[in-house]
C-alpha cells in the first residue's frame, strides 16, 4: 500500500494533505482580503463625511485571527469523512467562534456609536457625556445576554425553563432595587428628553442653583449660597423645574404707586415718561404702563418691559438705571411717590348758641 492511501482517523494521507492545504490556503486568502478591505475601507472614511464606511471599517478592525482560523478549519473539514457526532461537534465548535466573533463586531458598533454619535452631541449637551457609561452598559448587556443564551442553546439544552426562570428572577430583583432602577431610567430619561443640562441654573421647588453633575442616581446642584444640593434623579423629574438658562428675554413687571393728590393731567404724562425712560435703555424692550386701579394709598400704574438678555446681571443693572430714571423724571415732574397710610379726616360739629 502506497503511503498517501494508508488510513488515519477514517481518511487517507493524501486526504489529509490536501485539507491541510485548503485550510492553510483559505486563511491567507481570507486574511489578505480582510486587509485589502480594511485598507480600503480606512481611505474611503478618511475622505468621506458619512458614518456608514466608518462603521464598516471599526466593525472589520474587530475580526478576529482566530474567527478566520475557524472558518478555514470549517471549510476543510468538508474534504474529511467524518461520523454525524464529530461532524456535530465540528459545527457546534464553528458556531461557538461565531459567536465570539458576533460579540466582538457588536461591542465595536455600540463603541463607534457612543464614542461617536453620542460623544459628538455631547459637546453642546455636556449632560449626555455623564450617562455614556449607563447606555453602553445597557446595550451591551442586552447584546451579551443574547449571545450566552444562544451559545448555551447551541450546546444543547433548553433554553425555555432558563428564560422563564430569568424572567421570574428579574421580577423578583427588580422589586428589591425599584428605587435604584426608577434614578437609572430617570437619569437616561434626562440625557434623552434633556430637561436641563450640565451648566443649566434651575429651580426645583424653593431651591436653585446651577447643575454641576447628573449621575446615574443622583443629579448634584450648586446653590447660591455655594452649598451643594444633591437630588435624586426620580424625584428631581417628577418636580415642576424652573430652568433659568434657557431663557431668551427676562419679563419685568412692577407696580408703581403715586398720591391720590396727583392731578389728572399729570398721571397722563406718567405712562409716556417711563416708556421714554426704558426706550434709552440699550437692553430693554417697553411693553406697556397703564393706571390701573384705585389702591388703598395710592393711585397704582402697572410697568412691564423686557430685558432682552437672560443674564441676571444685565437684568440688574437696567432695573437699576430704570428706577433711577422714575424717581428722576418724577421729581423733576414733582410727582410724588405714594407710601401706605391713613389719612383721618375730622368733621367739627357746630355747637349750639356759638
Amino acid at each position: 500500500m502506497h503511503r498517501m492511501d494508508i488510513m488515519y482517523f477514517g481518511n487517507t494521507v493524501r486526504i489529509w494533505l490536501i485539507g491541510t492545504a485548503v485550510l492553510v490556503a483559505s486563511f491567507i486568502i481570507l486574511l489578505a482580503t480582510l486587509r485589502v478591505a480594511q485598507s480600503k475601507l480606512k481611505t474611503l472614511s478618511a475622505s468621506t463625511t458619512t458614518l456608514v464606511d466608518d462603521l464598516a471599517y471599526q466593525v472589520l478592525r474587530a475580526t478576529k485571527r482566530y474567527f478566520l482560523f475557524a472558518v478555514s478549519i470549517y471549510l476543510a473539514s468538508f474534504l474529511l469523512k467524518s461520523g454525524s457526532e464529530t461532524r456535530l461537534v465540528i459545527y457546534r465548535g464553528f458556531f461557538l467562534v461565531c459567536l465570539l466573533q458576533v460579540s466582538s463586531w457588536g461591542s465595536a458598533a455600540i463603541t463607534f456609536w457612543i464614542e461617536g454619535y453620542l460623544k459628538n452631541r455631547s459637546l453642546s449637551d455636556p449632560s449626555i457625556a455623564t450617562s455614556l457609561g449607563l447606555i453602553g452598559f445597557s446595550v451591551r448587556f442586552v447584546f451579551f445576554a443574547l449571545i450566552v443564551v444562544m451559545a448555551i442553546h447551541n450546546f444543547g439544552f433548553d433554553i425555555t425553563t432558563l428564560v422563564a426562570g430569568l424572567g421570574v428572577g428579574g421580577i423578583a430583583v427588580a422589586l428589591a432595587v425599584q428605587n435604584i432602577l426608577a434614578d437609572l431610567f430617570a437619569s437616561l430619561t434626562i440625557v434623552l428628553d434633556k430637561p436641563f443640562v450640565v451648566g443649566d441654573f434651575i429651580m426645583v421647588g424653593d431651591f436653585m442653583g446651577a447643575i454641576e453633575h447628573i449621575g446615574l442616581k443622583t443629579t448634584r446642584i450648586r446653590s447660591l449660597s455655594g452649598e451643594q444640593l444633591v437630588f435624586s434623579n426620580a424625584d428631581l423629574l417628577q418636580s415642576r423645574l424652573r430652568n433659568f438658562k434657557r431663557m431668551s428675554e427676562r419679563r419685568v413687571s412692577f407696580v408703581l404707586g403715586v398720591v391720590y393728590q396727583t392731578p389728572a393731567a399729570t398721571l397722563e404724562r406718567v405712562p409716556g415718561l417711563i416708556k421714554s425712560i426704558v426706550d434709552s435703555q440699550e437692553n430693554a424692550r417697553f411693553e406697556r404702563c397703564h393706571f390701573l386701579k384705585f389702591g388703598s394709598s395710592s393711585l397704582d400704574f402697572e410697568v412691564v418691559y423686557w430685558v432682552v438678555s437672560p443674564d441676571f446681571n444685565v437684568h440688574a443693572d437696567l432695573a437699576q438705571s430704570i428706577n433711577l430714571g422714575i424717581i428722576r423724571a418724577f421729581a423733576a415732574e414733582k410727582i410724588e411717590f405714594a407710601y401706605p397710610s391713613q389719612t383721618v379726616f375730622v368733621q367739627k360739629e357746630a355747637v349750639p348758641g356759638s
